[in-house]
């Protein structure tokens, strides 16, 4: 089942930590969701592994473009991640699918779901996880389920700057393509401009109720 929401019923999150592989997934998969959350006063982090230059600065630009704060953390582990949900304590957190197409994506996401028990034991946070988009929404097991659809269409724009940060990557001939590919078909399965979808992940067996992130 899809879950429409509108930007006009976004209710964000106190605070999401969004772990990702690269520094441009996180603008790529969620950063209209990012920076609606980031408008309406969230706490929004973009934790990626550490990279040389110049994408440490891109990192650095795009995460701004956003409104949302960047954690580089020294390598893909489970050990890191866990430090990172225990000094933020969000209240949601956005990954890659862990079948993602992309080894390096599945490495990232098995970190978080390898972290989340004892942290959320310890911690009761976060609340929520989802696991974001991916390539032409196509994981190993076949497409992305639609559930969580957020109205992206009043940040598209921030969206769009956040990914023309990246300019060491194949944005415009690549990415920034199947960025808008990719919104315009969830959005018109909700029925507005752009969206963008996210699937939830069992914390300790439990699915969030909450219709939004």
């Amino acid at each position: 089942m899809v879950t429409p929401v509108t930007a006009t019923a976004f209710i964000p999150p106190a605070s999401v930590l969004t772990v990702m592989a690269h520094p441009d997934d996180a603008e790529l998969w969620a950063g209209g969701t990012l920076a609606l959350c980031a408008a309406a006063g969230a706490d929004v982090t973009i934790a990626v592994p550490l990279h040389p230059e110049p994408r440490a600065s891109e990192a650095v630009a795009g995460a701004a473009v956003l409104g949302a704060g960047l954690h580089e953390i020294n390598e893909p582990t489970a050990a890191a991640v866990r430090e990172r949900l225990l000094d933020t304590r969000p209240e949601v957190v956005l990954t890659h699918p862990l079948r993602d197409v992309h080894p390096d994506h599945r490495r990232i996401a098995e970190a978080v779901l390898e972290a989340l028990p004892e942290v959320v034991i310890a911690t009761g946070c976060p609340r929520r996880v989802y696991t974001t988009d991916t390539y032409n929404s196509l994981t190993l097991d076949g497409p992305v389920h639609a559930h969580t659809t957020v109205d992206i269409t009043s940040t598209w724009a921030s969206k769009q700057r956040a990914l023309a940060a990246h300019a060491s990557q194949p944005i415009a001939e690549h990415f920034g393509p199947m960025a808008e590919t990719l919104g315009r078909l969830w959005g018109a399965r909700v029925g507005v401009a752009f969206a963008e979808n996210f699937v939830p992940l069992p914390i300790l067996g439990r699915l969030p109720t909450a219709v939004t992130l």
